[in-house]
């Protein structure tokens, strides 16, 4: 069923204070965060549209960035107070060098139940076994059109067999249920949303559709290109009929649905159009540092500097602590505020 609109709550006035032995972080409206986003790098090996501008783009030194020791103490503090969920993201993650023992290091840390990774999936079909063994449990891959000249046209340069390659290593090594991403620009691919749709006919996949936004350097895509969800799937029933709605967690981004008879399942991500910040669960560690604390809000915490001046495990999670009770309730962009301050590739998506 749909995720209903919730009303914003009353902000606490005072931080919750943790039970004895209750291992678990709420923001100031109390919801429980859990879900860690890492960012393993802003360099990606493509130029997708909607996520970097064809010019100009610039990349952290690499001083900057965290090293994988800093990144797992943070993983490591963060993990005693209930982050139990971690997911791999970058700019392009598979392009960080040392990333399956940075995969192993992170699964064996007491607390880790799960990790999984968003990739673009060009390096998966030599990585996706390894990967698996080292524990990575599930994949998203992005997929935002079955053309291969389109693919070229919107990744600027991109070989669409390469992904489908990933696709298969992905599956046989186990990271399952594979789900993949599509980011609907108007004008682009958003034709072929039945298209990408039918992949779910004879697969287990869920092809996610997701709301273009508004993002640094690339706002002009989302005002030309908007598609919302409810036009997306308007698109796919006048092709194979209502969709029949299918239970998903409440704190998962994607409303859920599936084509009749259908192997696998469809799911939109509606940022712009019905926004899902009530059951967010989520904060984000940026490549070099920065404690994320709403995709599309500016306002980050850092905690690169207390891990570089050799602070504590308890200054850690104290500080990780006061980053999630500041979390806002959600993004701005109905009372039209669009100051992102970065771009995907650098917040980690």
């Amino acid at each position: 069923m749909i995720s209903p609109v919730v009303q914003q709550p009353r902000r606490t006035d005072e931080r919750a204070v943790p039970r004895p032995g209750e291992r678990i972080t709420r923001d100031a409206y109390g919801r429980p965060i859990t879900y860690l986003r890492i960012s393993l790098t802003d360099r990606c090996n493509l130029r997708c549209v909607y996520c970097m501008p064809a010019h100009g783009m610039k990349f952290a030194p690499r001083e900057e960035l965290l090293t994988d020791e800093e990144l797992l103490t943070i993983v490591r503090a963060a993990a005693r107070i209930g982050f139990s969920r971690l997911r791999l993201t970058g700019g392009e993650p598979t392009v960080r060098p040392g990333l399956v023992e940075l995969v192993r290091a992170m699964a064996a840390i007491p607390g880790v139940e799960d990790i999984s990774m968003t990739t673009n999936g060009l390096l998966l079909e030599r990585l996706a076994h390894d990967l698996a063994a080292a524990g990575l449990r599930r994949i998203n891959i992005s997929l935002d059109t079955l053309d291969p000249e389109r693919y070229r046209i919107m990744t600027r340069g991109g070989r669409i067999e390469k992904v489908f390659a990933g696709i298969a290593a992905a599956e046989d090594a186990g990271l399952r249920p594979i789900k993949l991403n599509a980011v609907v620009v108007r004008g682009l691919n958003d034709h072929e949303v039945p298209a990408l749709a039918g992949l779910t006919l004879e697969r287990p996949w869920q092809v996610r559709f997701i709301e273009v936004m508004p993002l640094e350097g690339v706002a002009d895509v989302h005002d030309a290109g908007l598609v919302t969800s409810a036009e997306m799937r308007a698109r796919i029933e006048e092709v194979f009929g209502p969709l029949e709605e299918v239970e998903a967690p409440l704190s998962d981004p994607a409303r859920v649905f599936r084509i009749r008879g259908a192997q696998g399942t469809l799911g939109f991500i509606s940022p712009v159009s019905e926004p899902f910040c009530a059951f967010c669960n989520r904060i984000r560690l940026t490549a070099d540092g920065k404690l994320r604390l709403c995709l599309l809000r500016s306002d980050e915490v850092d905690i690169r500097e207390l891990v570089r001046r050799g602070a504590s495990e308890e200054e850690l999670i104290e500080r990780i602590r006061a980053a999630v009770w500041r979390k806002p309730w959600g993004h701005g962009l109905r009372e039209g505020d669009r100051r992102t301050g970065r771009g995907m590739s650098q917040i980690g998506g």
